[in-house]
């Protein structure tokens, strides 16, 4: 999704380069645009700069024009931190240069958004903070510190910081993207789809925005039906065929998952999760759900619980299975292959409820085992059976890994992966000390299941 907001272009001339002895006159060109990206939902800010031959600074330590220019350069190179230092440099030295500040609340922008593509979003929230605290009424600023916030489901501090965006801008489609995709997630699907209308109004041919609003619409018919309940961690939406008691008893089921999971992820999520329970025929309208899907995870629990009447081993384990996928993408940011968070999913599910491994031993037999590599994306494309033996596999080699190395190696594996390391590096890097690649866990593991299955 594809939105243009704010275009700026300042031209800065500081006359005082003319009396610098040895330094030459240079001229900073600076171009913003506010994006929203389909794949982030982030606001991406860019910089272009033109400038003459620069000195290096470190010829005039307190001279804060050349520290100043020097900082462009290294910005033009890419050297963003290393550039935001000699930006601070000289703003230290000339606090009250217009031309200076306003580079330096750029280079903090600059940083930050940096910092949102490392998934790195707690040290992004302080350098849009530092940039707010230059410019406190530029809602740009507020608005990129409440997306890193949103990043982190920090709801109620994103929440602050895009509404301070609004107060002092206006409204305008980006902000009111954001802030609507924040009540969506928060649960409160009515609030987000009134201020997707309100963006859409402002750009009418917003064919992203359209699409969004029509599926919230949808969702909110069917949802606008349902009954709530509510515990520490969890928002519960549930079909009217739902008696309350059973509503009552999978909120504390949840409850019990948080603590579980949590303990062998080390990870327990701030954020309350949605979670909905649907007639299975709104849950495939809904979902768009393969046939042998049991639940879904898109940023809410999503489950077809049809004329389910009583808390089931079945339906426990696909209650921890979906949640186990929140505290997945909570660690990794989204950033993990999908056997692995289906893997530790059904790892999670198998306490519950013992299932077995048909497609596995046939596969193994039979040597039509799926390469992992080929398992890193979605399954929903895969057969019934295909679609069995990429989760049965998938538990495998998780059942593996925790075996072998332990669940805080597991951890490792997905903090790493947080990072936005690769999932090769990430288990180069946790398991280094075994010296053990991604190839060669996946050697060692059809080693142990060849043997397994042969007995």
């Amino acid at each position: 999704m594809e939105i243009y907001g704010i275009i700026t272009t300042v031209n800065f001339f500081n006359a005082k380069t003319q009396r610098r002895e040895g330094a030459k006159n240079f001229i900073i060109q600076i171009e913003s645009f506010f994006c929203v990206l389909a794949s982030s939902r982030l606001c991406v800010m860019a910089l272009f700069f033109s400038a003459s031959l620069l000195i290096p600074a470190v010829a005039f330590p307190n001279d804060p024009t050349l520290q100043n220019n020097y900082a462009v350069e290294l910005l033009q190179k890419g050297e963003f931190e290393k550039g935001l230092s000699y930006f601070q440099d000289a703003y230290r030295l000339y606090s009250s240069d217009p031309t200076v500040k306003s580079n330096l609340a750029f280079a903090y922008v600059m940083v930050g958004e940096k910092l949102m593509q490392l998934n790195r979003f707690e040290e992004a929230a302080d350098k849009f903070d530092r940039a707010k605290d230059l410019y406190p009424d530029e809602p740009k600023y507020w608005l990129l510190r409440g997306i890193a916030f949103y990043r982190m489901k920090d709801y109620f501090n994103a929440r602050y910081e895009m509404e301070q965006a609004r107060a002092r801008g206006g409204d305008s489609v980006e902000v009111l993207f954001h802030l609507g995709r924040l009540f969506y997630d928060m649960g409160e699907t009515l609030r987000g789809v009134d201020l997707w209308e309100q963006a859409l109004k402002l750009e009418p041919g917003n064919t992203e925005l359209q699409a969004l609003l029509e599926k919230a619409r949808r969702e909110v018919a069917v949802e606008g039906r349902m009954d709530q309940g509510h515990s520490g961690k969890f928002q519960l939406s549930f079909d009217a065929a739902v008696k309350t008691d059973l509503a009552d008893r999978i909120l504390g089921a949840l409850e019990d998952f948080y603590n579980q999971v949590g303990n062998d992820l080390g990870r327990y999520p701030s954020a309350k999760v949605p979670v909905i329970l649907y007639a299975k025929k709104d849950f495939k309208e809904i979902t768009d759900s393969p046939s042998w899907s049991g639940g879904v995870y898109d940023g809410k629990i999503r489950l077809p619980i049809g004329g389910v009447q009583e808390l089931t081993p079945r339906l426990r384990a696909i209650l921890r299975h979906e949640y186990t996928h929140v505290v997945v993408y909570d660690i990794t940011r989204g950033n993990c292959p999908v056997w692995l968070n289906e893997g530790l999913s059904v790892t999670e599910e198998k306490v519950e409820l013992e299932t077995p491994l048909v497609e596995l031993d046939r596969a193994v037999r039979g040597g039509k085992l799926l390469s992992f590599k080929s398992l890193e994306g979605s399954f929903n494309g895969f057969g019934s059976s295909q679609a069995f033996l990429a989760y049965e596999q998938s538990w495998s080699m998780t059942r593996f890994l925790v075996q072998n190395y332990g669940w805080h190696k597991v951890q490792e594996i997905l903090v790493n992966l947080g990072r936005k390391m690769t999932i090769e590096e990430a288990i180069a890097k946790a398991l280094g000390d075994y010296g053990l690649d991604y190839a060669a866990v996946e050697a060692e593991w059809l080693k142990s299941v060849r043997k397994e299955f042969a007995e």
